[in-house]
């Protein structure tokens, strides 16, 4: 959890990183015309977590509910005014620095601008559909009229067909033809053929078009032709490509028909005349109107621009504003009401170091706000465990989420992040161990953190926001994975003489035997890391291979090692003797008399050179203990020492078993019979067996099957958890060989296979296939991976020697929090 602010002049502790801050339950009791402006400067504050009083009640039972409505209302209309500005694309100038304005005034003033917005909006939008309309129109009239007129040359026999279908009809008897005075081009009375013009999508022609056959039983002609360019529809103001439609009929039957199908169809219909005269004339007519309304429109849009960019400067100070005051009278709501209806009281908790700040925090509120009765501040007694607060910087606050997303730290329990900011990207290194491929992470990570403002003021996706939070986690883990990468001597999986010659050289000067019979030593061993000359010999799988397993374990141990050390220091913090002599002793015990065995075996091997096997050693330490080790013994007395191992081992089992729960037992029951109740939690041996629900309150039964059981389990899961965890570190060992051997493949079957021929283009397509592989799945996908297997160390191998993690954390009301949240 990020450092919240501290106060004007207020000075922090020491940051302790091991522990989580102590804190306290307090009390306030506020009076009512101070109790605003208190939880105000308690947010600018940032250190005080109220606790709800009121959780039974519902939101709109509580006191302030109609301010919070209030609030809701004129987040609304902020969000409506931000929209519009957004869609508008109005650009706000510079902010004109104007006095604070108070919530009721904003209501108010904002009432009125949303009005005239809306009206705007909604004469806009008429005037908008009108001028569409108006549009469609002048090309209905253009398109039906050059439809009508090349109908004319060729419409005899069409005309002939339909007037012959016609009189065929029974219904249709009476209609005469309508063109025979086309010629004319005169108005046709009503006993003559009739046209409907309008617009439709061009997608539906060819079923509008089959619908309107067979609704008039084809006594129709229908004509069309797309329109030039794609128009608004009036109705869905959707910019979409439509056809200008002419149908020909006969009958007002058929026109009833044709109509309903027109509506069906979404086709919209314009009255044309058939006058050509007449035509121009509401051509002119539309053209010029169009003008005007396109004149209102463009005058009406500035208009509106205008008066959302007077609201647009402000806007955001605002929501602001708003968004305090929220949340403000929601913690208010959280606040109990005293019976005189006079004062608030409100409980929370605080950091005792914050405790100053705090109270001159409320005084400054007290003076402010005109008072005469100052606010009571003072401490309380807790039943419950209190929230788990460390403060952390832009460095170790990736190390904490880390950890905390496993599980929060209990109350003042010890902090694994303290030692996860090393272990992490070490481990993750021993796995990625290639200087060239760190050096690539190093610059990723640099150019992170030198754009570091730059990019925290910007809002960033999902991805890059995690990237960007986890930038000291990848410089680190970049210069860790230089360090391995030095000690495995890889760059881009192939060795450099960086510290000195070889140890090593062929037998002759053809190296012909180098695969096959070995290289011969002829100077002292390689200084630092891995001999470049075990590249390509004859053993480098079996010598790497051997190398890193032996190393992982190592590793392991030692982790585990710290993992139980670190329970010893929690016991010892919270005065828990039995912990210490019935948990950490035989842990430690059973852990290392069989894998730091191993581990002091390993050693002795590389000083000694000894050809010793180590595996027929550990297996025979179980089945053979008495038997004499012969040329496996690497020193002095070692048959004894495993034998002595092995029952120290033994012994470490019963020994976490069984005491732990009968000295419980004998603890509860001296306590029951003198009368004695439970203190605080973790004052004593009793109180650290208190489920984590339960913590610090009293119990007035002691289940002794419940604690052996859960005793059982624990003693169990530890036992097979150190062969399980031991051999899970193996896979520092696993994920370090495939790196190097998908290094060496990609090395090898692309770039020196490509490099092989004398083509330019087979080279450079050799070299950015080489690059895209190495830059998406090495340096992608393998450091992804490396990640995961890291976490997973530290979370199960490495945490669930000492760490519960059944804490939650301490989320202060603060208004800085609320601007991340938006964020």
């Amino acid at each position: 959890m990020a450092e919240p602010h501290s106060g004007k002049g207020g000075q922090c502790p020491p940051m302790d990183l091991m522990r989580s801050e102590k804190m306290t339950l307090v009390q306030l009791i506020i009076p009512a015309e101070s109790a605003h402006r208190a939880v105000s400067y308690l947010g600018q504050l940032g250190l005080l977590q109220f606790r709800d009083l009121n959780a039974e009640k519902s939101p709109f039972q509580r006191t302030f509910v109609n301010q919070v409505k209030r609030c809701a209302e004129i987040s609304r209309k902020l969000r409506f005014f931000k929209d519009q500005i957004s869609k508008a694309g109005v650009v706000s100038s510079d902010p004109v620095m104007q006095p604070d304005i108070h919530l009721e005034d904003l209501e108010i003033q904002l009432a009125e601008h949303e009005h005239v917005l809306t009206e705007m909006n909604s004469n806009s939008e008429k005037l908008q559909q009108s001028y569409m309309e108006l549009l469609e129109f002048k090309v209905v009239l253009q398109k039906a009229s050059a439809i009508l007129f090349s109908n004319h040359g060729h419409a005899v026999p069409e005309e002939r067909e339909l007037e012959e279908n016609i009189n065929s009809k029974g219904d249709y008897v009476e209609t005469p033809f309508l063109f025979e005075q086309e010629t004319s081009m005169e108005p046709t009375n009503q006993s003559g053929l009739r046209f409907i013009s309008g617009t439709i999508c061009k997608s539906k022609v060819l079923s509008f078009e089959r619908m309107l056959f067979r609704a008039t039983r084809g006594n129709m002609l229908f004509n069309q032709e797309p329109a030039d360019d794609q128009l608004m529809d009036p109705i869905s103001n959707e910019m979409i490509e439509k056809a200008v439609f002419v149908v020909l009929f006969s009958g007002e039957r058929a026109r009833t028909k044709i109509l309903k199908i027109c509506e069906a169809f979404g086709a919209h219909s314009y009255p044309v005349p058939e006058d050509i005269s007449k035509q121009r004339q509401i051509i002119n007519e539309v053209s010029s109107r169009l003008a005007d309304i396109e004149a209102t429109l463009d005058a009406g849009t500035r208009h509106r621009n205008k008066a959302l960019a007077s609201v647009g400067d402000n806007v955001e100070k605002w929501m602001d504003m708003v968004r305090r005051e929220k949340a403000v009278y929601d913690t208010l709501n959280m606040l109990n009401f005293d019976v005189t209806k006079k004062c608030l009281v409100g409980e929370g908790w605080c950091p005792i170091s914050a405790t100053a700040q705090i109270q001159e925090a409320l005084q400054r509120a007290t003076f402010d706000s005109n008072s005469l009765v100052g606010i009571i501040f003072h401490s309380m007694d807790a039943l419950e465990s209190p929230p788990t607060y460390f403060r952390t910087n832009n460095f170790t606050s990736p190390y904490q989420e880390i950890v905390d997303a496993y599980g929060v730290a209990r109350y003042q329990e010890a902090n694994p992040a303290v030692y996860t900011v090393i272990t992490f990207p070490f481990l993750f290194a021993v796995m990625f161990g290639d200087w060239g491929h760190g050096i690539c992470l190093l610059l990723g990570a640099l150019v992170l953190i030198a754009c570091e403002k730059k990019l925290s003021a910007q809002r960033l996706g999902s991805f890059m926001e995690m990237l960007f939070g986890g930038r000291y986690v990848l410089l680190l883990m970049s210069l860790f994975s230089i360090y391995c990468g030095l000690i495995y001597n890889e760059f881009f999986c192939v060795p450099f003489h960086i510290f000195g010659v070889s140890a090593y050289k062929c037998r002759d000067n053809s190296c012909r035997d180098a695969h096959t019979i070995g290289l011969v030593k002829y100077r002292e061993t390689y200084p630092f890391g891995v001999d470049p000359r075990w590249r390509g010999s004859r053993s480098e799988l079996a010598f790497l291979n051997s190398l890193k397993m032996k190393m992982s374990i190592l590793l392991g141990v030692v982790h585990m090692n710290l993992g139980i050390m670190l329970s010893y220091f929690n016991a010892c913090f919270f005065g828990n003797s039995i912990d210490i002599r019935y948990q950490f002793v035989p842990q430690m015990i059973f852990l290392n008399s069989l894998f730091g065995y191993l581990s002091l075996l390993i050693v002795v091997k590389w000083c000694t050179g000894s050809q010793a096997d180590l595996y027929h050693v550990m297996i025979y330490m179980f089945l053979s203990p008495f038997e004499k080790l012969g040329e496996n013994q690497l020193f002095w007395g070692q048959g004894v020492l495993q034998v002595v191992l092995l029952l120290s081992a033994l012994i470490a089992v019963p020994w976490m078993l069984f005491p732990k729960p009968f000295i419980l037992k004998k603890l509860y029951d001296e306590r029951f019979f003198q009368g004695q109740t439970y203190g605080k939690l973790n004052t004593t041996e009793m109180e650290t067996e208190v489920e984590p629900g339960s913590a610090g309150q009293h119990q007035e039964e002691f289940n002794f099957s419940e604690v052996f059981v859960h005793q059982m389990i624990h003693a169990i899961e530890f036992v097979l958890g150190s062969v399980s965890n031991t051999a899970s570190y193996l896979r520092l060992w696993a994920l370090s060989l495939a790196h190097s051997e998908l290094s060496t493949v990609f090395y090898e079957k692309v770039l020196l296979l490509a490099w092989g021929y004398e083509n330019l283009i087979i080279r450079i397509i050799g070299l950015v296939v080489f690059a895209f592989a190495t830059a998406f799945i090495l340096l992608m996908m393998e450091s992804l991976s490396a990640f995961l297997h890291a976490l997973r160390l530290h979370w199960v191998e490495f945490q669930n020697k000492f760490y519960y993690g059944d804490g939650y954390k301490f989320k202060p009301f603060s208004f800085a929090s609320l601007i991340d949240d938006e964020n």
